[in-house]
């Protein structure tokens, strides 16, 4: 069995969403790999199932083990009660993924959403690098259905989203559909007037992709045009009537 990650508390009396039950993520979600691993998973389970009623989820992590956040968002989805989540200062990659699991997503007005593109590490000849590649390629696929189901983008965004690997603030999650409420709004009205002219890009709050792109811009340094003259003929008056005087011969 893998280091737990997650903790359970079991409140007096329901919470503001009416759970009896809270579920703490903290950190980074297993410090192992749930792959091929029967315990752990079923330990979770275990714990989420030894009780009835609505639960909260509180989620403050920098992500993890993609299969470790795939299981948790199964078992969530299937549990028969509502699922608030709460995300308290970080849901990150495979975090955020666990996140969609919510009937409701909240979000701290200083917190943080990022999705991202899956990676790994390979060793090996070609054909295993191109293994590894597929193999990535269909976790992206897996990832962007969460994704999809909770938002309601179409799988271009999101997947331009995860290239760009995109980190939103709570008005901007909520925006584009990753978050439903804001917490400790006390009921202001967040909805902002939608320019139809902005492009979608440009919800989103930080790009890697766009930093290292201006990055590079700025590092590599632009032509200049050539502003010199060309060389006028100086030709002395002399020389030229030799030059003359030869061709005549």
């Amino acid at each position: 069995m893998t280091r737990k990650f997650w903790r359970w508390t079991r409140n007096e009396t329901p919470d503001s969403f009416g759970s009896d039950r809270t579920l703490y993520l903290d950190g980074e979600i297993s410090d192992e790999t749930w792959y091929g691993d029967e315990v752990t998973p079923q330990v979770f389970k275990d714990e989420l199932n030894s009780g009835k009623g609505n639960i909260t989820l509180w989620i403050n992590s920098p992500g993890g083990d993609v299969f470790a956040a795939a299981q948790i968002y199964n078992m969530l989805m299937d549990y028969p009660y509502e699922v608030t989540v709460k995300i308290d200062a970080l849901a990150a990659s495979a975090a955020s993924v666990i996140a969609m699991a919510g009937t409701k997503v909240c979000m701290s007005p200083v917190a943080m959403l990022m999705v991202h593109n899956p990676a790994t590490i390979a060793i090996g000849d070609s054909e295993e690098m191109q293994k590894a590649i597929d193999m990535l390629s269909e976790v992206k696929e897996s990832i962007m259905n969460a994704y999809e189901i909770k938002s309601g983008l179409s799988r271009n965004k999101i997947s331009r989203l995860m290239d760009a690997e995109t980190w939103m603030n709570a008005k901007e999650a909520k925006k584009l559909g990753f978050a439903d409420e804001i917490l400790f709004a006390d009921g202001q009205d967040e909805t902002e007037e939608e320019n139809p002219d902005e492009p979608d890009d440009s919800l989103m709050l930080f790009s890697r992709k766009a930093v290292t792109d201006s990055l590079l811009s700025k590092l590599i340094p632009k032509r200049k045009p050539d502003t010199k003259k060309p060389m006028e003929n100086t030709v002395k008056v002399t020389d030229l009537q030799k030059r003359l005087s030869l061709l005549s011969h």
